[in-house]
């Protein structure tokens, strides 16, 4: 405020930085965040400092005052005193009155400096004694109080004792001082805040030399940082509310607040809120507005902490002396203005009132046309910015055909009412502050700017500029729409389906005898294939792909009619769009919750019984399903939950209310999971699993998209620069990144792979490991450029991104920008279709080169395959997406032609959810004229049906790496020009991070034996079908589609396992222990049964073996003479032991002795089985 008491302006902009910067990570200043509004103005004098001189402490070199030489701290109207400044004088008082006024804020501070002290109003009195009189206001223990809070947490201030140079004798008691007591300030804006501002404001002094070095800046920093934020969060003291309207329930503004007691009143805001400061104590507090009954809350207890709340509902002053005379209806203001808006007349005019309603008013784009306009779209709501729990959305658009211009005209006046009566007329405040109004005046720009007033049932300014139907070119459920779909298309596709609309579409005409003779529609209404029939239209493709019920409303017989005709639209349509509006309120809402947390679940499906068509929640688990009239049978459905039906009765006007609270599938009746081995959850886990959830549903991620943008001017780089790149992040960021080489190529080139984690190098086995690859062909090096720029934006971003840095914290990234180095090199710019480049220096296309069994080898493998078929048999990777070029789709696997695939859902769900997060993908259409396929199903195809080959690797990452790989085409050009890679990151980037956070789903676990020991290489079955095994500590992670899956483990000596678990859409991995008992089983039978036997059969053997040996012992004693020892080697002794151990021991006391009498090539092997 004072130009030259600089310490105050650095010290805001620490504050400004320390905000941000901690806002996520300490629980402290996020919750401080979250629920105050906190402006900073850092200079409001900086004309001022432009002329002071650091070092000054004194304030010698005129930079206190402005530029007018005025005291801007005397310049504020005075209680006591008349100021007569002109307002041209001292622009920056004007600014900052009209902001305070604006505002209405509840708390502020006002930093100066030349000594350390806060002082607190009135800092004038009506003598204007100038020092020594104590000036005191209504509110002065809360002041003292307020200023004690600042002191108290400053080391310096408390203390009381400046000792500034100068001034050493000077003191204040606690740190604290009545403005007046300790000099008088007429004009001062502290003064002005209180009185006039409903503000509580003190000033604080900061330090003795106005303008210090900057070495001394980081010092004042640490002083007041805690003094700072302690202050900030006494704007939650005291007692707060709402004042309403009895009969209407609407808000009141401007209601007198008054404290008993308390001689200064404060008044409510715009939507009746209050926040009343307050020490603590008991209080009697009214509300009083004129035309009102005044309201007492009594005894109103305020105590250390958070404010209580105490709302106030005021019923309207009824006369009973006489009939009351009530005042006439007021009247919704109309549109002023009719006129045909060109494009430029139209964004002018949605930025006027963008700028002038900005609490209910919200002006986004949803794409370009083909020549670059903006699709403008104009919010409307009390919360416009964010879908709010339970509002349902609704949607307007216009001007689909560029010479049907009612439409746009129409909208254009809604906008303008819906503003201008906001807040007067009950039916508009109503409507807004209970639904979402999306309102696109017109999707077709480019056709509107050259269609032709008084066009009558012409055709020009119909199409887009690539003169394509826009109502023909939305996909259709009976027909493949061959034309290219159209960049207004993609965008209100997108649109759709990023907003959970419930909702019309408008046209024009209606019937017209002049125009169309014989034309008849009874009620005005008519089914659109039996008025016509239209392929690709855009309410078909609502219905059958969204939540939303479209219909297509003529509006007039002339497409583009003279200015002079727009108020006869106007009232015709008036009512109509506004109770259009309406019928969103109408059928079944509410919320599906989990039983066990009371969490809202998405996605999930709600039915109705003999409707054949189903909607689905939106991501906080809210819903609206519009019905007639009637009683219905609905369901509740979700994976891993248990369907739960119920039977509902949708009124005649209104809504009927039906919440339902699912149970897990594996839970008991109480919600809570079954009994058994739970893994144990750390609060690092926990912190993950929200961040899974937040970055999966609503706009999370693409939230996260927009707040992490980089700088960057893009460019193809060659094998050096690339080299460059990938050492310049180990160098800038050394504790994130480790580099290695795979090996090198034909020609020497190393192929690099770059891994990004908190600990890189260091093997993670709890956390999921994903594999990036780009370059197999090097005739396609957009993937290349993707993953550098991934590579930075991720290193960039870390410890900056709440979100960043914990996905690379709990992931391990591994990222290979080029396999083909070579070919790389050969390849040319701007050749979208060439060959070249597209093999290795022999000539080999590396994606036809992975076999890994021998037989398949017809030569040696290549350099560049080995180096990737040795990182891929790490076996260690949960995912891997592989950047290609040529076509717009993503693949899963097999490239080589098979009749089945195991876990094909799972791949399918894998490669969907890379298309589904790019803006073009996801829609099917290629748009390629290079003769690939064009119209793919959700942009994802089997990689077989789109060219099948042996030797991928994809296939040898899934058969012998056991990791599932998608091959992700970015475009239909191989080598596009550069100029297009900025716009290729753009589509690619949030789809990049879809991937990051799809790793952290599926089912995860660790597998041990009863005592705990992790079981190392036991097989993993999924669903009957693929296996994974688990690594050192027993772990294991697989990825699989959302729904029930079966689980089997297997180990040798231990019993088999089978668990079934739930794997969710928006959650991370279902973690689940599995414990092995040991194999009771030998040979297939019980373990005890077969102890049993041969014990039985060695006692048996035991006892006949003693009978043998003493009968031959008798016979050895008569005929000694006869037999003797057998004399062998000692070695064929114990073969021949081994080899015999399997028959009786009868057999082997006949292969022990020899009779001599025989030959000696005879042997008593004939007792031999």
């Amino acid at each position: 405020m004072h130009g030259d008491e600089t310490v105050s302006r650095q010290v805001l902009v620490y504050l400004v930085e320390y905000l941000l910067a901690s806002y996520g990570n300490e629980p402290r200043v996020s919750e401080l965040v979250d629920t105050t509004d906190v402006y900073i103005m850092p200079s409001m004098n900086p004309d001022g400092f432009e002329r002071s001189r650091e070092g000054d402490c004194n304030g010698d070199n005129m930079g206190r005052n402005n530029a007018r030489d005025k005291d801007l701290n005397r310049s504020f109207p005075d209680q006591f005193v008349s100021k007569n400044i002109s307002s041209d004088d001292i622009p920056e008082v004007m600014a900052v009155m009209r902001w305070i006024q604006l505002k209405k804020f509840v708390l502020s501070g006002n930093l100066h400096g030349g000594t350390v002290v806060a002082s607190y109003p009135f800092d004038d009195s009506a003598s204007h004694q100038q020092q020594g009189l104590y000036s005191k206001s209504e509110d002065d223990s809360l002041f003292r109080y307020l200023a004690l809070v600042y002191s108290k947490n400053h080391p310096v201030m408390k203390t009381g004792q400046p000792n500034c140079p100068g001034a050493k004798d000077e003191t204040f008691k606690d740190g604290i001082t009545n403005g007046a007591q300790w000099y008088d300030v007429p004009g001062g804006m502290q003064d002005y805040n209180y009185l006039y501002g409903n503000c509580l404001e003190i000033t604080m002094e900061l330090s003795c030399c106005k303008y210090p070095p900057a070495s001394e800046l980081h010092k004042e920093w640490d002083l007041n940082r805690e003094s700072l934020l302690a202050y900030i969060e006494k704007v939650h003291i005291g007692v707060r509310g709402y004042v309403k309207d009895a009969v209407s329930g609407a808000a009141l503004a401007n209601v007198s607040i008054m404290v008993a007691g308390i001689r200064h009143n404060l008044t409510t805001g715009t939507h009746g809120e209050y926040y009343r400061l307050l020490v603590p104590g008991t209080y009697n507090i009214t509300a009083v507005v004129p035309g009102y009954k005044s309201v007492t809350i009594s005894s109103v207890q305020v105590l250390e902490g958070k404010a209580v709340e105490h709302n106030f509902t005021m019923s309207p002053v009824e006369n009973r002396s006489s009939p009351p005379i009530l005042p006439p209806e007021p009247q919704p203001i109309q549109p002023q203005q009719f006129r045909h808006h060109t494009y430029a007349d139209m964004e002018l005019f949605l930025r006027k009132y963008s700028s002038e309603f900005p609490s209910i008013v919200h002006l986004y784009s949803v794409g370009h046309s083909v020549e670059g306009r903006e699709l403008y779209v104009m919010a409307i709501s009390g919360n416009p910015t964010v879908h709010e729990h339970g509002e349902p959305e609704f949607k307007y658009i216009g001007n689909m055909h560029g010479n049907e211009v009612v439409g746009r005209e129409l909208l254009l006046n809604l906008i303008e009412y819906l503003c201008r009566n906001y807040g007067t007329d009950t039916e508009v405040t109503k409507l807004v502050n209970s639904t979402r109004i999306h309102i696109m005046p017109s999707m077709n720009p480019d056709g509107y700017e050259i269609g032709t007033e008084g066009d009558v049932k012409g055709y020009k300014g119909r199409n887009n500029s690539n003169n394509f139907d826009l109502n023909r070119n939305f996909p259709d459920q009976f027909a493949t729409i061959t034309d290219p779909r159209q960049p207004e298309t993609i965008a209100v596709m997108n649109w759709l389906k990023s907003i959970p609309f419930e909702n019309p579409l408008m046209h024009n005409g209606h019937p017209c005898e002049d125009l169309y003779p014989g034309e008849y529609f009874e009620d005005g209404i008519t089914n659109g294939a039996q008025w016509y029939n239209v392929r690709g239209s855009m309410q078909d493709w609502n219905y059958v792909n969204t939540n939303c019920f479209e219909v297509t409303i003529e509006l007039g017989c002339v497409k583009y009619p003279m200015a002079k005709e727009l108020p006869k639209y106007w009232e015709q349509n008036r009512r109509a769009l506004l109770q259009f509006i309406q019928q969103v309120h109408t059928g079944v809402k509410g919320t599906v919750s989990d039983s066990r947390d009371g969490t809202g679940i998405p996605n999930v499906t709600i039915s109705v019984d003999e409707i054949d068509h189903n909607i689905t929640t939106a991501h906080t688990g809210d819903y609206w399903r519009l019905l007639n009239p009637g009683t219905y049978s609905v369901t509740a459905s979700a994976h891993g939950y248990k369907s739960v039906r119920t039977y509902a009765t949708v009124p005649k006007d209104g809504v009927e209310v039906v919440d339902f609270r699912l149970t897990r599938v594996h839970s008991d009746s109480n919600g809570q999971p079954l009994k058994g081995p739970q893994p144990t959850q750390n609060p690092s886990e926990k912190e993950l699993q929200s961040l899974i959830k937040d970055l999966s549903l609503g706009q999370g991620l693409e939230q996260l998209v927009s707040s992490t943008d980089t700088e960057n001017s893009f460019r193809y780089r060659g094998y050096k620069e690339l080299a460059g790149v990938l050492r310049g992040l180990t160098l800038n960021f050394p504790k994130i990144t480790s580099l290695r080489s795979l090996g090198q190529s034909v020609e020497f080139r190393t192929i690099w792979a770059l891994e990004i984690s908190n600990k890189p190098g260091e093997a993670e086995l709890s956390e999921p490991k994903i594999r990036f690859v780009a370059g197999i062909h090097g005739n396609a090096p957009v993937g290349t450029e993707l993953l550098l720029e991934f590579a930075a934006f991720l290193c960039i971003n870390y410890g900056k991104n709440p979100a960043i840095t914990k996905l690379i914290n709990e992931t391990r990234i591994v990222i290979v920008p080029s396999v083909n180095p070579d070919g790389r090199e050969l390849a040319v710019e701007k050749e979208c279709t060439s060959t070249q480049g597209l093999s290795n220096a022999h000539g080999k296309d590396l994606d036809t080169d992975f076999f890994g069994n021998a037989s398949q080898r017809v030569v040696e493998s290549q350099p560049e395959t080995r180096a990737m078929m040795d990182l891929i048999l790490e076996k260690s990777y949960t995912l891997s997406v592989a950047l290609d070029g040529g076509s717009l789709v993503a693949t899963y696997p097999y490239d080589k032609p098979v009749q089945s695939v195991e876990n094909e859902g799972t791949l399918k769900y894998l490669a969907s959810v890379y298309a589904n997060n790019h803006p073009k993908m996801h829609l099917g259409d290629t748009g390629c004229s290079n003769g690939q396929m064009s119209n793919i199903p959700d942009g994802v195809m089997r990689a077989a049906e789109r060219q099948s080959h042996m030797g991928s690797m994809k296939d040898f990452s899934m058969d012998f790496g056991h990791c599932p790989e998608i091959t992700v085409y970015t475009g239909c050009c191989f080598f596009p020009p550069a100029e297009q890679l900025a716009t290729l990151w753009a589509e690619n980037k949030k789809a990049l991070l879809s991937m990051l956070v799809e790793v952290h789903k599926g089912v995860r676990g660790v597998v041990r034996d009863k005592s705990g020991k992790p079981i190392v290489g036991a097989i993993i079955v999924l669903n009957g079908g693929v296996r994974v095994f688990t690594t050192e500590g027993g772990y294991f992670h697989a990825l699989l589609a959302p729904g029930n899956h079966n689980i089997e483990a297997v180990a040798d000596g231990y019993q088999q396992q089978r668990q079934e678990v739930v794997v969710s859409s928006y959650e991370a991995a279902n973690s689940i222990v599995i414990v092995f008992d040991m194999d009771n089983s030998i040979f297939g039978l019980p373990r005890e049964f077969v102890v049993a036997s041969a014990a039985a059969s060695m006692t048996a053997l035991v006892v006949t073996a003693c009978i043998i040996w003493c009968v031959c012992a008798a016979k050895s004693n008569r005929q000694k003479d006869g037999f003797h020892r057998l004399r062998q080697h000692r070695d064929d002794y114990e073969d021949e032991i081994r080899l015999t151990s399997m028959g009786s021991k009868k057999s082997l006391l006949a292969h022990e002795f020899q009779d001599e009498s025989e030959s000696d090539e005879e042997t008593l092997y004939a007792n031999k089985i």
